[in-house]
This record gives structure tokens, C-alpha cells and sequence, in this order.
């Protein structure tokens, strides 16, 4: 249900008993579980439901049947075991191959920040790594920070975050989480002395924000029930963590809150804003006892986002832009009655953000689907945009933290190109490559093709697809081809390198990715035709894009295969309702599934946040056009395709129950005998596991699972 990062894992119709028998795997003859129909009456606007596995929530609201539930999902676990036996070896084959790509012992690009370069490295069969730094010149002696490694010892899960070095570099703070439920504990350490500080800060984001005084710092705390951001506290060293105060509590239960300092090292602000409005306060830095003050009230409808260059303060804003526009102000007066147009708005080009330095700006927008950089000057307004050279990829700024500088990092990568990083000399307009991702086992870029496609929607959009093969495919319908998808929350799905994808490619797979409504790749109208009221537009450009490879003979119905997570499983969930026979196979991940049941609970954690997306079902006509899509509501007695979903017992986006019920109900109402699969993750949660390797293994059981349906159990 909830927003996941740009860059997510590389990611599937109806296939009845007669394709079962001609396919390669043999699938053991066993049982799938029969789950407990309990019936448990929802009654909404006149509207009675019944619901005969509500039960399954025990285990999170702390019911009756907890036990119950834990049980059920390992006895799912157990028939998934049982039924994907026979490709144990074929996994722990894909496992090694896609490992031995990875090069273990490995650096990154180091990166400049008031007098220290930072970076992680890892070493070989370590699953995590070394947060380090040199002090001047990278010739200087190491100092390691964090040894992640040694940290998560003995933790099923471990996630650190939020590194964040005091104005004097002689302290650290940073996050912890070993639930997977993104709830972390703030840590201090002393770099001098290599000790704690005794306090801990539990049930927070993981980042704070320093105040110039090197002793106080602000945090956003979260509710422990619903999980929202709602507090910004102010903590002092040496003082009770208890006793903290709070400087801002959001009331506003749609919004998510933040805290941060920024880049030019003058000002904090505190950010609250929602899908479709915003709100920032700040205050300098070197006075952290002031009162935070508002920059501009929230508007209806209005988002902005603020960046203090030395003179001025730029703003980021859809006022009367629907792409957005660029703004400025004084310091001393930021009322939108003072803002002035710097970039106005362009009904081609999308502004998503701005990266600042004492003497440019970098500009990231998107065109044609496209992401770009125009580097402006802040001495003569001369602006230019870097040349990346191919049809499909995707660009962006990458660490850049230093404001007294001329050069801009950014990152490079299409479906061919492993991630790059470049330095760009904004002066002398030259970049230099400093690191490509190494892909070990003689990777070549010229072995595989990439492409650029346009599919024609129900009501005559073009939506974009970008998919890679490798040469030798033959265009004539008989490849296998797995589509991915997203659409939801304005998140744009751009061509990136995995290296774990060749395992599939290698075998003759086709991948692509539907750039359908719903996310932002051709920009803020793109996502607002696929939310609310219009999500059915999500759902049909998907199958459209599905239609159209099958059409073009990139695949045909028995080989296409569709993949998605979190929102992007509510779209597997509702394109195998609305067109089953299309798809061979479904790979569904945390799926958020039932959208009703789920947007009426208020205390599941971030539905409050979902209003502006999905809309609320207290209200009629949101409710009945939500009921006329949720997966969960809509399965019927007819055939679906073959389907993997998966989901952790402790994930705080998507709650494991959704993909529970959604699977028991499937087993109870279908009528087919194709494959059905639930994994639960007993010890993660929605991002999966947490070392650079145990992910791997969920990636081999996906591409086990398409290859067994492909009659390749190797």
C-alpha cells in the first residue's frame, strides 16, 4: 500500500491443467491448506459484507486467534515448500550465479563533507559493511564509524540509518532497526572516544538534525501504534530522553512530517505535507531554542518545497503549475506575496528537485518520460543540459553534500548500463567517471538490447514500455517475458541496470516495464489520471501494455508474466480479476490487496496518510469505487493464472494479513488448478532481507517459480 523507493529489486493469463501437463516441472501432488472460515459482517452506506477471514488480523491487533494465524501462515509456508521441492538445487544454482556477479570486497565513491571524505566498503562474505572516513585526502589513515557488520551479529534483520556527523565531526548519531518494521533507535557516538552516550531514543525515523552548537539535535518521532510521523522533539546530550520537548506535533493525521538541516548548514526545517499540499518551518541553526516559524501556511492543493541558497531562499511549487515551477524569496521575507518566478511552469517538462551550490543549481526534471539535469548558473542565469546519449535510461544527483563547490555527483544507468557515477565540472562542463558497478563473470553491455515502446491505452494514451533481451531473441511469440509495474503515488518506474536480471534474460526471458498512470514518468497529470477516482486507469494501461507485447509477438499468452509490489501488487491483484486469461503467471509482492478494509481501519499503520491517494471509504462514492476494484473484493468462481505472493510478518506498509486473505479467499473461490503459493517471511518485513546477499534468495525462488512454469527446472 505505501510508497517504496525509486529504485526497487528487478523484477508476472490463465494457464489451465492441459498447459500443466506439457510444462517441463513436474508439480508434487499436494494439498494446499484449507483456511478457517470465520464469518465476520462489515456493514458500510447501506452496504453488508461479509468477510470469513478478518480473523487472520488476530496476530496484529493481539486477538484470540494470534496463535491461530501463525499457524496458517506456516502451514502455507510448509505447502510452498513442498510444491517448489524440486527446484531446491535450480534455486540454490540461481542463488550462487547471481552472488558470484557481485563483487564482495568493494568501495564507494568517497564523498566530501566539511573536511572529511566518507564512504562504506564491504569485504568478502560479509553481508553488510564499514561506514568509514579519511581525514583531507584519501591517503590519510581509515577510521571506520560503524561497523555494520559486527553490529548485526546474532539479528535476523539490521538496518542502520540516518548517519548524521555533528558541525564539529566529533559526534554520530544514527538509526537502528532489527524488526524490519522501520521503527529505529537513535544512537550518539563520541568519534573521539569510540563510546555511546547512554541515551537511546526509541520509536523514531532514524535521522536527526544538528543544531550548529554540536550538542542539539531534533528527531521525528512516530506513533507506536499507527506508525505516523507525528512529533519533532528536540534532544539535548546529557539530558533525559523522556524529558524531550516537543517544538511541533502534527494534527493533521493525512501528513507525513520530517526534520532536517540544510546543505548550506544555516537552517532547520521541519517539512509536513501530504499528496496534495505542504507546509515548512524552520529556524537558523545556530539558535535551536527558537520557536520554529511557519515559511508559508499550508494551501489547498499547494505543494512546496523549500532550499536556502546564501541570499535567498529558492521554492519548488504546483501553485498554478501543474509540472511545477521554480521560485524565490529573501530570507527575511517568505510569504508568497514575495515570491518571484525564476523557472516558470512548462507543460512538457516536470520539475522534480533542486541541488544546491554557492555559485549553480542543478534542476532535475522529466521530459518525454525522460529524466535530465540543467545546470544554472546563480551568477548569469547561463543554463545547460548534460548529453547522456541514449534512448532509455535514467539519471539523477547523487550525494551532494558540500555546498562550496563547482562540481555536482550524479548517478547513470539503463536496462544495459551498470550504475555509474560521475563527477560534472560545472565550470569547465566536464564530467569524469569515477566508478561503474563492476559485474564480475565478463558482463558485455552489447550482448543484450534494449528498447523503447509505446502501447496504445483504452482511451487512446500512448503509455511508454522499456524492455531489454538478449541478441539472439526472436520476435515470433514464443519467448517467455515478465512485465513490471507500479503505478501509484507519482512513483516513476525508470530503466535501471540488475545484474541478478540476467539470470532471467540469460535463459530467454524478455523483461519491460509498463510506465503506466499512476506514477510521474510524463509528468503530474500521468499520476493524477491514475489515482482516486481514476485508478481504474492504473489497472487497464497495464493489461493495454500486456495486449500490446502479445500483439507485437514479443510473447504470447502462454508466456506472459506479470510482477509487482506493495501498490504495485494491488495492480496484479486487480489485472488477474479484470483479465485472467492474459497472464500465465503473477508474481505478487506484499501486496496491498484489501483496500477497503484496510482504508477503513484507522489504526493499521499509515492508512491516514492513503486518504489523498486512494480517497476515504467513510465517504459514499470513494467507498463504492474502491469496493469496485480491491483484489480482495472482486475474486470470483472462474480460473486465474499461476501465482507466487509473498509477505513478512512484520511489515509496517503492507500487514501480512492482506496477502493472507486474499490467498485464502483464492483458494476458496477459483476454479482452476493451477499453482497457488504464499511465503511469509517469518523475521522481515516489506523491504525483505536486510544483508546484500539473503535478498538474493528470495530473487531465486521468483525466478525458480517463472522457470518451473516455463518447463525449465534445470
Amino acid at each position: 500500500m505505501k510508497h517504496i523507493p525509486m529504485i526497487l529489486l528487478t523484477l508476472l493469463a490463465s494457464c489451465g491443467e492441459k498447459n500443466q501437463e506439457t510444462q517441463g516441472y513436474r508439480w508434487p501432488d499436494s494439498k494446499a491448506p484449507v483456511a478457517e472460515k470465520i464469518p465476520h459482517e462489515r456493514t458500510i452506506h447501506g452496504d453488508t459484507v461479509v468477510d470469513n477471514y478478518y480473523w487472520m488480523i488476530d496476530y496484529f491487533k493481539k486477538g484470540p486467534d494470534s496463535t491461530k494465524v501463525i499457524d496458517y501462515l506456516n502451514t502455507e509456508n510448509a505447502y510452498l515448500d513442498t510444491m517448489m521441492s524440486g527446484t531446491k538445487e535450480f534455486q540454490e544454482t540461481l542463488f550462487k550465479e547471481m552472488r558470484a556477479r557481485i563483487k564482495e570486497k568493494d568501495e564507494s565513491v568517497p564523498y566530501f563533507k566539511n573536511g572529511y571524505f566518507y564512504y562504506t566498503r564491504t569485504e568478502d562474505g560479509k553481508q553488510y559493511f564499514k561506514y568509514c572516513r579519511k581525514k583531507g585526502t584519501l591517503d590519510a589513515t581509515e577510521e571506520i564509524l560503524l561497523d555494520v557488520d559486527k553490529m548485526a551479529e546474532g539479528h535476523p534483520y539490521f538496518s542502520a540509518t540516518g548517519f548524521s556527523i555533528s558541525p564539529d565531526n566529533k559526534l554520530m548519531a544514527f538509526g537502528v532497526d532489527t524488526v524490519s518494521r522501520r521503527e529505529y533507535t537513535i544512537f550518539i557516538k563520541n568519534l573521539e572516544t569510540g563510546a555511546l552516550y547512554t541515551e537511546e531514543i526509541k520509536g523514531t525515523t532514524g535521522a536527526v538534525a544538528w543544531a550548529n552548537d554540536n550538542k542539539t539535535f531534533f528527531y521525528t518521532a512516530k506513533n507506536p501504534v499507527t506508525l505516523l510521523t507525528e512529533k519533532i522533539k528536540k534532544h539535548e546530550l546529557g539530558t533525559d530522553v523522556r524529558m524531550d520537548p516537543v517544538v511541533y506535533e502534527e494534527k493533521d493525521n493525512s501528513n507525513y512530517i520530517g526534520v532536517a538541516r540544510a546543505k548550506s548548514g544555516k537552517f532547520i526545517y521541519i517539512y509536513s505535507g501530504a499528496t496534495t499540499s505542504s507546509e515548512t518551518r524552520f529556524i537558523s541553526a545556530d539558535k535551536p531554542s527558537d520557536l520554529f516559524k511557519v515559511f508559508q501556511p499550508r494551501m489547498k492543493d499547494v505543494l512546496y518545497e523549500v532550499t536556502a541558497l546564501e541570499d535567498r531562499f529558492l521554492i519548488l511549487t504546483n501553485r498554478d503549475a501543474l509540472n511545477f515551477k521554480l521560485m524565490e524569496c529573501p530570507l527575511d521575507n517568505t510569504g508568497i506575496e514575495y515570491w518571484k518566478e525564476v523557472i516558470p511552469h512548462r507543460k512538457d517538462v516536470l520539475l522534480e528537485g533542486i541541488d544546491e551550490f554557492k555559485d549553480f543549481i542543478v534542476v532535475s526534471e522529466r521530459k518525454n518520460g525522460l529524466t535530465q539535469l540543467n545546470i544554472r548558473s546563480l551568477r548569469n542565469g547561463e543554463e545547460h543540459y548534460l548529453d547522456f546519449g541514449e534512448a532509455a535510461y535514467t539519471a539523477y544527483t547523487q550525494t551532494n553534500v558540500e555546498y562550496n563547490t563547482s562540481i555536482v555527483r550524479y548517478g547513470y544507468t539503463s536496462l544495459t548500463t551498470p550504475f555509474s557515477t560521475f563527477d560534472y565540472d560545472m565550470v569547465e562542463k566536464k564530467k569524469t567517471l569515477l566508478k561503474q558497478q563492476e559485474v564480475l563473470g565478463g558482463y558485455d553491455p552489447k550482448a543484450y538490447v534494449t528498447e523503447r515502446l509505446y502501447a496504445e491505452a483504452e482511451d487512446g494514451v500512448r503509455i511508454p514500455i522499456s524492455l531489454v533481451y538478449k541478441k539472439g531473441f526472436e520476435r515470433n511469440g514464443s519467448a517467455p517475458l515478465l512485465l513490471y509495474g507500479y503505478g501509484s503515488y507519482g512513483a516513476s518506474m525508470d530503466p535501471t541496470f540488475s545484474s541478478p536480471r540476467l539470470s532471467l534474460l540469460d535463459r530467454g526471458f524478455v523483461f519491460a516495464i509498463a510506465h503506466i498512470r499512476g506514477g510521474q514518468e510524463m509528468g503530474r497529470q500521468w499520476y493524477e489520471d491514475g489515482k482516486m477516482m481514476k485508478k481504474k486507469n492504473t489497472f487497464t494501461d497495464f493489461i493495454s501494455c500486456g495486449k500490446y507485447l502479445i500483439n507485437k509477438q514479443y510473447t504470447s499468452k502462454g508466456h506472459l508474466y506479470a510482477q509487482g509490489g506493495s501498490a504495485g501488487g494491488l495492480l496484479m491483484g486487480a489485472v488477474m480479476n479484470m483479465a485472467p486469461d492474459l497472464w500465465n503467471g503473477i508474481i505478487a509482492q506484499v501486496p496491498f490487496v484489501d483496500v477497503v478494509n484496510t482504508m477503513l481501519d484507522e489504526t493499521i499503520p499509515l492508512t491516514t496518510n492513503e486518504f489523498d491517494e486512494w480517497g476515504n471509504p467513510k465517504n459514499k462514492e470513494a467507498y463504492f469505487y474502491m469496493k469496485s476494484y480491491s483484489p480482495y473484493e472482486n475474486i470470483e468462481a472462474k480460473a486465474y493464472p499461476n501465482m507466487l505472493v509473498t509477505t513478512g510478518l512484520h511489515d509496517s506498509q503492507v500487514q501480512y494479513f492482506e496477502p493472507a486473505k486474499w490467498v485464502a479467499k483464492l483458494r476458496a473461490t477459483k476454479t482452476d488448478k493451477n499453482v497457488l503459493l504464499l511465503k511469509t517471511d517469518m523475521d522481515f518485513g516489506h523491504g525483505g532481507a536486510s544483508g546484500r546477499f539473503d535478498y538474493l534468495k528470495d530473487i531465486a525462488l521468483n525466478y525458480a517459480f517463472l522457470l518451473a512454469l516455463e518447463g525449465n527446472g534445470e
